[in-house]
């Protein structure tokens, strides 16, 4: 049976993912200097403006406006040709504390709000993530590098891409089609920035996996020379797909970036996320979405629930027990595991949470756990 999946990838330099890394790069200064500090960070960014938004409640001394404008100018957004400047765009900061009403409970070790998170994790590709995905955030991050690098120097910072993969019989087989829209200088033309984008971005990632009828779009709206920071307005947490498996296996509507590890949204799906790739790995499924429920006021979940969708070699009820009896699944207890009290979160904030070899929940020390249930 023939079926098509298709994923999106945005760059580091895209207006959402400006906001995104700018709320991790605040919680990051928090934390460096006061590792219990809590942290709900929002960011928007419009027409030569940015704010800095939300609840914040910490002992460090956080300079938000050297943060806003260093991220921005570490991106690429450094001169008016990008029609967005870190120098020269307006930073406004509209930050309060925490609510006391939520800071007494989750002083307690318990949930502050009932939440239900579902994680993933696939045999599909090296760093357990689903292919379409895993080359999207290739295609993307081949871009940055060839513009870093000044292979295409007329590339200028805001671009996506998306593929889409066709599945035989639940396997991948190739590349259907392909989509980038990448923001460029007004001096290059569509044909050139075609031919090249192709040879030195597409051709190079995906090889094999494409063919003579795989379908390449680049630029479809032909001309792309103002960024949209310009244009439009753009969030912190918009990217939530992009963040995570690009529409494969289910999602809870929640975003990670400028939320601290007391906030279970992120902690959670973090530690969700390090159980299904641990099953994964284990050899006894081929792929696993673990899904975990929490009540208000309550610290152990009230549910954990395991779909291997028919790929497991030993039944979910004994996968589930496994988790139960062997990993504390409270807020203390996850923080205590991943050790989440540390400034790692702005590099999370483009492409992968997850299927990096940079973080705590990708690490693949429980693999024995699962084995012994074979």
């Amino acid at each position: 049976m023939k079926h098509y999946i298709t994923s999106e990838s945005v760059t580091s330099w895209h207006p959402d993912k400006i906001c995104d890394q700018i709320s991790d790069a605040v919680l990051d200064a928090c934390l460096k200097e006061d590792s219990n500090s809590r942290v709900a960070c929002e960011c928007l960014t419009t027409t030569w403006t940015i704010i800095v938004s939300g609840e914040i409640t910490t002992n460090a001394w956080v300079n938000f406006q050297d943060i806003a404008r260093k991220v921005v100018k570490d991106i690429g957004y450094d001169s008016l040709e990008a029609w967005f400047s870190a120098d020269d765009v307006s930073v406004q900061i509209l930050i309060n504390s925490q609510s006391p009403d939520i800071a007494q409970w989750v002083d307690t070790g318990w949930a502050w709000d009932q939440w239900i998170m579902f994680w993933y994790a696939s045999h599909e590709t090296e760093n357990y993530l689903p292919l379409p995905i895993s080359l999207a955030h290739k295609l993307s991050k081949k871009l940055e590098e060839v513009r870093k690098d000044g292979i295409l120097d007329y590339l200028l910072p805001d671009w996506k891409t998306q593929v889409t993969v066709e599945y035989h019989n639940n396997k991948p087989v190739r590349v259907d089609t392909i989509v980038i829209s990448n923001q460029h200088k007004a001096s290059i033309s569509q044909e050139e920035l075609r031919k090249w984008i192709k040879k030195h971005v597409i051709e190079w990632v995906l090889g094999d996996l494409i063919d003579e009828n795989t379908t390449i779009h680049i630029n479809p709206t032909w001309k792309f020379t103002i960024g949209w920071p310009k244009w439009d307005c753009w969030l912190t947490g918009r990217k939530i797909i992009v963040d995570t498996y690009g529409w494969i296996g289910r999602h809870w509507g929640w975003a990670f970036s400028g939320k601290d590890p007391s906030k279970v949204d992120r902690s959670w799906a973090y530690m969700a996320r390090y159980l299904a790739k641990n099953i994964v790995a284990s050899g006894i499924c081929d792929k696993c979405e673990v899904q975990l429920g929490y009540a208000i006021w309550v610290a152990e979940p009230v549910s954990v629930f395991v779909d291997c969708f028919e790929t497991e070699k030993v039944s979910r009820k004994d996968i589930i027990k496994a988790i139960r009896e062997n990993f504390d699944l409270t807020p203390n207890g996850i923080i205590k595991k991943l050790d989440l009290k540390r400034p790692i979160y702005q590099k999370t904030a483009t492409y992968w949470h997850f299927g990096r070899d940079d973080v705590s929940w990708e690490e693949l020390d429980s693999v024995e756990i699962f084995k012994k249930l074979v």
